[in-house]
This record gives C-alpha cells, sequence and structure tokens, in this order.
C-alpha cells in the first residue's frame, strides 16, 4: 500500500510494534527442550493481547500462529512436536493484522552455546538489511535492494536465497510491488515512492542459493547442510530515512 494519511501510518505503527513485540517475548521465552507447538502458542498469546490476528492464518490456511525454522530449514516451519535443542539456529517470523492494517518481521538466532560463525551469519545479515533500509528513499529504483543485498553477501563471503523475496504489505500480508528480487535484475524498472510499505528481508547463506519445498507443503529448506539467517523489516519510503515500523 501507499500510507497517505496520519492515521494509517499510526495504524502501521501500531500493528508493527505488536509484530516486534511477539518475536521479542518469543525469542526471550525460547527454551531447550521446548517444542516448537509449544513457542507458537506463546507467540498466538502475544497477538491475542493485542487484539491482533495471525496473518498466514487467515491469509492462507497456515498450520500455526508463526513461522518457526530449525536449522537447515530456513523460512514457513510449520509448529510441532520438534523440540529445540541447545546450539540450534532458529528463525522466528511473524506477521499480523490489526483493523484491517499488516507488518511483518523475522528475526534469526541461535540458542547457546553459540557458535562464532552463526553468530556472525545472524549479525550481519540484521546489518545488512539495516544498511539496506539506510539506503532507500523517494525515486530510488526497487532494484537497488537486490544489488546492495547481493554486494553485501558478497562482501561478508556469503551467498544469497535468491527465491525468497521482499514484498509489498500494509493492506494485505503481500501487495504489489511483489516479488522484489534479492538479487539485481536489469529488468527491474520500478521505483519507490513517498508512502509505498513494503518488507526488507534478505536471507544470507553459507552454502545454498535456492530453497525447496518439502512434503509438508509450508516448510522451505536447502539442499545441504547449509545455513541461512533472515532478518526482516516493515518499512515506508519517505523523502529522507524510511520508516521502521517494526522495531519495538
Amino acid at each position: 500500500m501507499t500510507a497517505s494519511t496520519v492515521e494509517e501510518v499510526q495504524a502501521l505503527k501500531e500493528i508493527g510494534r505488536i509484530v516486534a513485540t511477539t518475536v521479542q517475548e518469543m525469542k526471550q521465552s525460547a527454551r531447550v527442550g521446548m517444542t516448537t507447538l509449544e513457542l507458537d502458542e506463546i507467540g498466538g498469546q502475544v497477538l491475542s493481547r493485542y487484539g491482533a490476528v495471525s496473518a498466514p492464518k487467515v491469509t492462507y490456511q497456515f498450520p500455526g500462529y508463526t513461522c518457526i525454522s530449525l536449522n537447515h530449514d530456513v523460512a514457513h516451519g510449520i509448529p510441532g512436536s520438534r523440540k529445540i535443542k541447545a546450539g540450534d539456529l532458529i528463525n522466528i517470523d511473524v506477521s499480523a493484522q490489526l483493523n484491517g492494517f499488516y507488518a511483518d518481521t523475522g528475526h534469526s538466532f541461535q540458542m547457546p552455546p553459540y557458535d562464532p560463525a552463526l553468530t556472525r551469519l545472524c549479525r550481519y545479515t540484521h546489518d545488512t538489511m539495516m544498511k539496506v533500509i539506510h539506503s532507500l528513499t523517494h525515486g530510488v529504483r526497487v532494484s537497488e535492494i537486490g544489488r546492495l543485498i547481493e554486494q553485501e553477501a558478497a562482501n561478508g563471503g556469503y551467498k544469497v536465497i535468491r527465491n525468497l523475496c521482499s514484498h509489498g504489505i500494509g493492506r494485505a500480508l503481500h501487495e504489489p510491488p511483489t516479488e522484489i528480487l534479492p538479487v539485481f535484475s536489469k529488468h527491474e524498472k520500478r521505483l519507490l515512492r513517498e508512502g509505498l510499505v513494503l518488507t526488507i528481508e534478505p536471507f544470507l547463506s553459507t552454502g545454498a542459493e535456492h530453497v525447496a519445498t518439502q512434503k509438508d507443503g509450508w516448510t522451505l529448506s536447502v539442499p545441504d547442510r547449509s545455513y541461512v539467517a533472515q532478518h526482516e523489516h516493515t518499512i515506508m519510503i519517505t523523502r529522507g530515512k524510511p520508516v521502521i515500523f517494526t522495531m519495538v
């Protein structure tokens, strides 16, 4: 969507704060031995506390309030009986709707004991996301998003998961501009405009460049033993620096 009123911006800030709070509380609650279903139920409780509803549930009938992916599973992991183990790489992705407005955020982190390589991957992916966000303003080409993600990944010694994209959001979970590639495309001619609401969500990898859908029809996994981190914010383009809605 393109936000054009103070009321719309305030509504986006509210749902953005809710999904960010949900991720934060889920991360703080994660424990070794807990199932991903138990962690997801905490997320559902936080959303309910604020009157928000899970966007993947209402939009796609996803079998969970949130997406929780472990280790070589990268995205859209279904909460279930799988138990969190020491050293696991966890990705939590929360998107929700309140009063007709949507926001989406994601966060990758590791359970202790910490592997310095995974700690660096998570931190570098977060820093890449923030560098991209702070480079965007009214009139910039959409292709700049992919160019910067690809460039930063290479600078850090990582690959980019090429078939997971950023996207427009606001009045629905996925809106135009859809499929904002995480790599540069000379065919991408769209421009960012003031008020445009979208996600920025790089997936950086230690090896794989693509993910594949598993038999459950949802979980996206790497075909090798590489690791992937994702960080995601919902933002609004302005004539200055973007507004980040999904920060607590």
